[in-house]
């Protein structure tokens, strides 16, 4: 059984409930269906250079079929990738318990509680709406925070689900796959396809540069909007999650935390699903964190602490861990 010596926070179920967030997930929305949009026009753009109107089409119901297939699957999918297993009630009630009452706080039923038997310290959410929703936690961020940063850590997956980012994250990566694939396809069969211009639009050199063009920055392109949605939304969950504990400062230490850990112990298992966690999995540092799934720690830390001190050092005069960049 996974045990804790004190399993019952000051916070308690008397905390009011989570209110507003209604213009929060409208933008989220709007901004997300943007991004999604996008990486869509790139693999239509993709399929008609690939095969013409025949691969305009044929791309057309694939992003189609590939929509739907994450709307519908992407929590089975996700938790499948990294053997996650269930973990019963009766391993960890204190787990559960807490999963619940910030599920109450947030208006949103409980979703189900899954262990990834790996020792980094991370956690993510998955699933389409709050009714089919999963929070996954690690092994290892059992055995590394204390409780009170452990309920900072799944405020913020509870807050994904809440602003509707799992769903959003799994899309996203997911066409942003289709579009890294089919830049592959035209590397590797683009011989003739690079040459179409010039014997079925007389495009010569041009139509094969503006093919070239595309193999180079589509795979560029289709990250950047990979990164936008993802970085956007784990300001938002940090927000979000930070209200819902009621501790700002217990969320910004566990990040602390797994930074640390992450840096000590890769977990680079499926790759594509790094930016589903709260802390990069894969943790590049140097030139590489440009192109980094998760904003700067440093900055969540820092936007954090100020939302603690607007509230006026609350979370402080509870103890715990203080940390500073």
């Amino acid at each position: 059984m996974l045990q804790r010596d004190h399993h019952r926070t000051s916070r308690g179920a008397t905390a009011p409930a989570l209110k507003g967030g209604g213009w929060h997930r409208l933008g989220n929305a709007l901004k997300t269906t943007v991004l999604l949009a996008g990486l869509t026009a790139l693999v239509l753009l993709i399929g008609q250079r690939l095969g013409g109107a025949q691969g305009l089409a044929m791309a057309g119901f694939f992003a189609v079929i590939m929509n739907f297939g994450s709307y519908w699957f992407s929590d089975r999918i996700a938790l499948a990738i990294h053997g996650a297993q269930p973990l019963p009630y009766e391993q960890a009630p204190w787990l559960h318990a807490m999963v619940e009452r910030l599920s109450a706080r947030a208006g949103m039923p409980k979703p189900k509680v899954y262990l990834l038997p790996t020792p980094q310290p991370n956690a993510f959410a998955t699933g389409r709406n709050p009714s089919h929703a999963a929070v996954a936690v690690t092994a290892g961020i059992l055995e590394l925070l204390d409780e009170r940063e452990l309920e900072g850590v799944l405020a913020h997956e509870i807050g994904h689900v809440r602003n509707r980012d799992t769903l959003i994250g799994t899309v996203a990566a997911t066409l942003a796959g289709i579009i890294s694939y089919a830049a592959q396809m035209l590397f590797w069969f683009g011989g003739s396809m690079l040459s179409r211009g010039d014997d079925e639009e007389g495009g010569g050199i041009a139509g094969a540069m503006s093919n070239l063009g595309l193999l180079l920055v589509a795979p560029i392109a289709a990250t950047l909007l990979q990164l936008a949605v993802s970085r956007s939304r784990e300001y938002g969950a940090d927000a979000t999650g930070a209200e819902l504990c009621g501790d700002p400062d217990a969320l910004a230490s566990a990040l602390l935390k797994m930074e640390r850990g992450a840096e000590a112990m890769p977990y680079d298992r499926a790759p594509a699903t790094s930016h589903l966690f709260i802390v990069n999995p894969l943790h590049h540092g140097g030139v590489m964190a440009l192109f980094s799934t998760h904003p700067p720690i440093p900055e969540r830390v820092r936007r954090l602490r100020e939302m603690s001190a607007r509230m006026g050092g609350r979370s402080r005069a509870r103890g715990g861990w203080e940390y500073a960049y």
